[in-house]
């Protein structure tokens, strides 16, 4: 009798633990955009696998899958994208969905990007007033066919990315376009002809979103910051060391302290200055009459330049100041539980394919040969990426470790040559 009872109490506990199972990842399965945005559990990051110095190397999925688990490995959940006419988006779901088929406890999740281009769009005479509907159709379509095949991995879809900013002269439209696909999409939503949980929005600079001019106070930017799910952001203090660099350059000739204190400090009114950006678009928002979570799409900093932000410019690029400004706005985001989908993953050489030191190549945190920059030096240390990396090379500390020789590469904040 005694053996019986035990074996019935053995056979209940493996049911337990099996319901528990199937409940953690019913629930994996069923997590909504709304329960990560904003959850320090589920870290973002724009990620990027592009290894050439052109797009016409796709990633494969083998590939993509090394990325993977590096990203995995430091505590990533969520991915962004920007386009689906690439391979690279849909490879990128394929990889998911197979890691997830080897491993049941493989989480992560994706914001698929839509690209948005106005009529004649990379040509000498753009229509910003009209959109490429062919293109732009099949961009959308395809966006929707990949969220429905991966329900459980796409969480959000972002139509355009700084496709309503002036400064994007090639290919920006105006605020009606965006507002047309986000209303299709949430009308697709509502038919249930796309998954009613998944959250769409546009992510832009923080001017487009009503933070910055003016001139981008229109109706239909107000209509559209009442239709989307969420306000994705982006605020970018490195590249106005540069175009806009008082708070770069503001205190520095009376400042009397040490060149790492200048350094600390100017990264401390760089990151106060993106949370600025930031937050004038949530007091846009709050100005006329809307309440809407509001994230961060994207903010990052870049680790080499021969350009505007190397030595014979401001000087803001380097693994330090990278590092620095990292820490910063992870804090912030951590504080508020805000999201930030920090740019980028990787560094990306088809980028500034003509200039391999450009500062578009060099915003990843993790070098194209699957080199740690300092920001994830500690990573390494602690054993996590112990055994992965790309190429099957294991990830090694760029530097070869050697903090001294880094620092030899960090200059003290210059004022602009602009």
């Amino acid at each position: 009798m005694n053996n019986i009872k035990a074996l019935i109490i053995i056979i209940m506990s493996l049911i337990s633990i099996s319901c528990n199972e199937n409940n953690v990842s019913s629930k994996k399965m069923n997590i909504t955009a709304k329960e990560i945005l904003g959850n320090n559990n589920y870290p973002a990051i724009s990620y990027g696998g592009y290894r050439e110095s052109s797009r016409d190397f796709q990633p494969s999925v083998e590939e993509i899958k090394e990325d993977l688990k590096i990203l995995l490995a430091i505590g990533y959940r969520i991915l962004r994208t920007y386009n689906v006419h690439f391979a690279h988006a849909s490879n990128l779901l394929k990889a998911i969905n197979e890691l997830k088929i080897e491993d049941k406890n493989f989480e992560m999740y994706v914001m698929l990007g839509i690209w948005i281009d106005c009529k004649d769009a990379w040509t000498s005479n753009p229509d910003h007033g009209q959109e490429d509907i062919q293109k732009n159709t099949l961009e959308v379509n395809e966006a929707v066919r990949l969220a429905n095949k991966y329900p459980e991995i796409v969480k959000i879809l972002a139509v355009g990315n700084e496709a309503m900013v002036h400064w994007a002269s090639s290919y920006f439209v105006e605020p009606k376009i965006i507002l047309k696909w986000v209303k299709f999409l949430q009308e697709l939503k509502s038919e249930n002809k796309l998954n009613k949980d998944i959250w769409i929005t546009s992510s832009d600079n923080f001017a487009s979103w009503g933070g910055g001019d003016k001139s981008y106070h229109k109706k239909e930017l107000n209509e559209l910051i009442n239709v989307v799910d969420y306000i994705s952001v982006h605020t970018y203090p490195f590249h106005d060391t540069y175009y806009n660099p008082s708070f770069w350059t503001g205190v520095m000739v009376n400042e009397k302290t040490s060149n790492d204190n200048r350094i600390k400090n100017a990264m401390l009114r760089s990151s106060n200055y993106a949370i600025k950006q930031f937050e004038s678009v949530k007091n846009y928002i709050k100005s006329i009459g809307i309440t809407k979570p509001v994230h961060i799409g994207e903010t990052g900093w870049a680790s080499i330049s021969s350009d505007y932000y190397g030595q014979n410019g401001t000087r803001a690029a380097d693994e330090y100041k990278q590092y620095l400004y990292f820490n910063n706005m992870m804090e912030y985001g951590k504080k508020n539980n805000i999201s930030i989908f920090y740019f980028s993953a990787f560094d990306e050489p088809w980028k500034d394919y003509n200039n391999p030191n450009g500062s578009e190549n060099h915003f990843g945190l993790f070098t194209v040969e699957g080199k740690a920059k300092y920001v994830m030096w500690e990573n390494v240390d602690n054993g996590l990426l112990k055994g992965i990396g790309r190429n099957n090379n294991e990830v090694l500390k760029t530097y070869s470790g050697e903090r001294k020789n880094m620092m030899i590469d960090v200059l003290t904040p210059n004022k602009s040559n602009k």
